[in-house]
């Protein structure tokens, strides 16, 4: 039993053992805060780089949380075989309808669009990647990295609206005469 235990070990100590998983340098873009009006389509990139291995794969996967300290939601992913899942309450038709991945640029660009913006849609936006490839007949992760972007400004209020693009309204009280209206508008044009 004992000789059985040595050749066991010095079998291992030959082979060479799988390298630990590592760092996959990782950046989306826009970021690190994005701001976009309801309604209009959002695109977030996220970048891959510093692969370690050129056979490897890529599972690349979105994650959506409403705030910094909220539990994170997996949205969407794509498959090492390229192949795009929807997750959870993004499974949904509704959902799924607006969301969009994309490989841009093989192995190292990955485009998110989430349409028709709606405010529900404001908050952190994750993108995590695994590179992996076959060894030993099964597939090993050798590399993760992961970046994230913050979404706001998703406003349906078109006040808020008005003061996200950075236009001051100038309210007029009722109480003054009309004459004075009068005054104040052909100031604002002028200036």
């Amino acid at each position: 039993m004992r000789l059985l235990a040595l050749a066991a070990a010095a079998l291992l100590a030959r082979a060479p053992a799988p390298e630990v998983c590592a760092a996959l340098n990782v950046t989306v873009s826009p970021g690190p805060v994005v701001d976009y009006l309801e309604g209009e389509n959002a695109t977030l990139l996220c970048h891959v780089s510093q692969k370690r291995r050129k056979d490897s794969l890529l599972a690349v996967r979105w994650f959506f949380a409403h705030s910094s300290d909220s539990q994170e939601a997996l949205m969407v992913k794509m498959t090492k075989l390229r192949v795009v899942q929807y997750y959870g309450n993004f499974s949904r038709s509704a959902k799924r309808r607006r969301l969009r991945l994309l490989e841009e640029q093989r192995g190292a660009l990955y485009r998110l669009s989430v349409l028709t913006l709606q405010p529900s849609d404001q908050g952190h936006y994750v993108c995590r990647v695994q590179e992996i490839s076959r060894h030993r007949n099964k597939w090993t992760a050798w590399s993760n990295g992961s970046s994230a972007t913050e979404m706001r400004g998703v406003s349906s209020h078109p006040v808020e609206r008005g003061a996200f693009l950075g236009i001051s309204l100038v309210i007029l009280p009722h109480s003054l005469p009309f004459t004075t209206d009068l005054t104040m508008a052909s100031f604002l044009q002028s200036s």
